[in-house]
């Protein structure tokens, strides 16, 4: 094309509307036209340019085990990843996805960094693509009776036997799974570098997320359609009014204290510590803890200490707006 006899309209039609490709010498005529308004598309243009590179570059790195993988011949290639370590109640899920060779999805992420309209979207792209997908969920009940590592891995597991066809090979986020003859690769915040564990934990956030709506239905007074389980102020102010229902945890400390599960001694130490009006006061009631500790469990401890850290805290604020002050 001849740019010095086409107007501004008619090149930002062909190259900002039309999108039709740019050449390196294209690009080099529209960089130094002297017309302000054809250097302003070049600037579009370069903006475009680096963006789509860096796409190319996230893209690659997301693939690299899986490009690895497919050019040696393993067709199937499941991500793995559970979502419901840490919440208060609701049970732990996993989910695992295997893709066709050299498929990408734009967008693809681990699923905290995305908003749940973000998630959904991605979640009819996932299955769109999938050659295969599959749920494990975990159950309350075997989440207390497993402990919540252990039940991580065990929906791991049961995500990866209901996929059909079986994988070659896993790639799992930060744990190996137990149990499993296939082989395996695992990665720290493999979430956030891989696209299939990426794609895996999007599924399994989702998932979880709806399962979490529906107890909301069942137990609308924790408003766990909000914060999904998690411990969020608003939960645990709920938690200690109403007590825990039936998809708390009981063997988590949080929801043991407010069942009145801890000893005695924890609940006298922790109601002196919160009486505490003077930093004097506190300081008693700090040493009356220290030399009582050997009578409270480790997660007693635990709590004790994260209380006292707050209240020197809130103390210190009062008196002292900027300064804080952290015991132990």
């Amino acid at each position: 094309m001849d740019l010095e006899k086409m107007s501004v309209q008619e090149i930002r039609q062909h190259y900002l509307v039309n999108h039709l490709p740019a050449s390196g010498q294209t690009m080099a005529r529209l960089q130094r036209d002297p017309r302000q308004g054809v250097r302003a598309i070049y600037r579009i243009l370069e903006k475009r340019r680096r963006a789509q590179k860096q796409k190319h570059i996230r893209m690659r790195s997301l693939l690299h085990f899986e490009e690895l993988l497919w050019g040696a011949g393993i067709q199937y290639v499941a991500g793995v990843d559970e979502v419901g370590i840490g919440p208060l109640a609701g049970p732990v899920v996993a989910a695992a996805v295997i893709f066709p060779p050299h498929t990408f999805i734009d967008g693809i992420d681990d699923s905290k960094k995305l908003n749940p309209t973000q998630r959904a979207d991605l979640r009819e792209q996932i299955l769109k693509h999938a050659v295969a997908h599959s749920i494990g969920v975990v159950d309350v009940e075997e989440v207390d009776r497993l402990n919540v590592y252990h039940a991580g891995l065990e929906a791991m597991r049961r995500a990866v036997l209901g996929l059909t066809p079986e994988p070659q090979h896993i790639l799992v986020d930060a744990r190996e799974i137990p149990g499993l003859h296939i082989p395996q690769n695992k990665f720290d915040k493999g979430d956030g570098i891989n696209f299939s564990i990426a794609a895996a934990s999007i599924l399994a956030k989702t998932y979880r997320d709806g399962l979490m709506d529906q107890f909301d239905l069942q137990f609308p007074q924790y408003g766990f359609n909000s914060h999904k389980g998690y411990p969020t102020k608003q939960h645990q102010m709920a938690l200690e009014k109403y007590g825990p229902c039936t998809i708390h945890r009981s063997s988590f400390p949080f929801v043991g204290e407010v069942c009145g599960k801890f000893g005695a001694t924890f609940y006298q130490l922790k109601a002196s510590l919160l009486a505490a009006s003077s930093p004097a006061a506190l300081k008693r009631a700090e040493d009356h803890f220290r030399a009582t500790g050997t009578q409270l469990t480790e997660h007693e401890v635990r709590k004790l200490r994260i209380c006292c850290k707050r209240l020197w805290s809130q103390m210190s604020s009062r008196q002292n707006p900027g300064r804080r002050r952290v015991t132990f």
